[in-house]
């Protein structure tokens, strides 16, 4: 956020240098940019917040190494001290306007109630398993995150969800079931993003369904989950970029919807391609996915481009798997290595010669009208 009040400031600058605004309009941006700028992330706020973690884990780490040693009312007593002193203390430093502190020690908090978890289960030899104690240990997480509005709690939340989704979906908790529970859990962190005001929880949950989507045709039907996949990514692109601001007053994403769009329908469309790489000799499967595909991506950078460069450079490298994939599986057998040479070369100059070309077309028009 510094460096973009900073630029901010340079522009203002510049503004003012130009003609483009008067001296008033520049101290009123300029007033407008120091009351928003947020002083809590500064490096020592960093350091700070760094130190708490670490301070954390040593607390955890000297209480695993020496467990035998204490007795087991002061085992107890100890794990619920770090997780009340967390809590309590980061509620103290917010009020001190200490923000950054005060969420690490939440984050110290909920890092020592998993790690009690884990301990009191053994102590007491308590029945369950990994999976289970990942999910109390979310749900915990959760509760701290709405009863004290966190963002960060919000996010380590949904990063303990992915955790439980990552083991089950890879099978280390020996099961072969898809779990499907994810969905809730997903739905439930999605609706208290919008209480902790936590936007990156959002875009993370997201991310994980998406994940979660690819698990699912992984292991069961790849086809039934990719079409669909691709359809909605298709229709969500749309809806985003015909009605912007409605859409993003509903899902609060900043305006990135288009872009998590974009990414799923390129993940359901590779999920397709390579279930049809095999056959493409025999069908034209393959072809009508490839064709989909790189106008898909074409139609993205042409109706929602010019407003996201994030957008723009996934779009690129979608378009950059896309030429890979119909190289590997239509002209590999045609040529030889040296061919191959040749062909990965010019693919990649097609590539660099359209990205120059879309850049300076997305940006021309920008920079005409700031000089104007």
């Amino acid at each position: 956020m510094a460096g973009y009040s900073t630029k901010v400031r340079s522009d203002i600058a510049r503004w003012l240098e130009s003609g483009l605004i008067d001296a008033s309009t520049a101290d009123a941006l300029r007033r407008d940019v120091e009351v928003n700028e947020r002083r809590s992330l500064s490096f020592g706020s960093i350091l700070a917040m760094m130190a708490a973690l670490l301070f954390g884990a040593a607390i955890l780490i000297f209480v695993a190494a020496n467990w035998e040693a204490i007795p087991r009312l002061a085992r107890v007593a100890a794990l619920f001290a770090v997780i009340l002193a967390g809590y309590v203390g980061g509620a103290v430093l917010k009020t001190r306007d200490h923000a950054a502190i005060g969420e690490a020690l939440w984050i110290v908090a909920a890092a020592a109630f998993g790690g009690s978890i884990a301990l009191i289960g053994q102590m007491y030899h308590l029945s369950g398993d990994e999976a289970s104690a990942l999910v109390t240990w979310g749900l915990g997480t959760a509760l701290a995150a709405v009863l004290l509005r966190s963002n960060p709690l919000t996010v380590a939340s949904v990063g303990i969800a992915d955790a439980w989704l990552f083991l089950k979906g890879f099978n280390y908790f020996y099961r072969s079931e898809i779990p499907h529970v994810f969905i809730v859990m997903a739905a439930v962190l999605f609706g208290v993003s919008f209480w902790t005001r936590s936007q990156a929880a959002r875009h993370l949950i997201i991310l994980s369904l998406l994940f979660y989507l690819v698990l699912l045709a992984m292991n069961h039907a790849t086809l039934p989950v990719a079409i669909p996949l691709v359809i909605a990514s298709a229709l969500l692109f749309a809806i985003s970029v015909l009605a912007p601001e409605p859409v993003d007053r509903i899902v609060q994403l900043g305006g990135r919807l288009p872009l998590h769009a974009l990414l799923g329908f390129l993940t359901g469309l590779a999920i397709i391609q390579f279930e049809l790489a095999d056959e493409s000799t025999y069908n034209s499967g393959f072809t009508i996915a490839s064709v989909v595909g790189l106008a898909g991506i074409v139609a993205a950078i042409v109706f929602a481009g010019r407003d996201s460069r994030g957008l723009r450079w996934l779009a690129y490298l979608g378009f950059a798997f896309e030429l890979a994939m119909i190289y590997v599986v239509t002209l590999q057998s045609m040529l030889d290595t040296a061919g191959f040479f040749l062909a990965a070369a010019v693919l990649l100059g097609i590539l660099a010669i359209l990205i120059i070309r879309v850049e300076k077309r997305m940006t021309g028009p920008t920079s005409r009208g700031a000089t104007a």
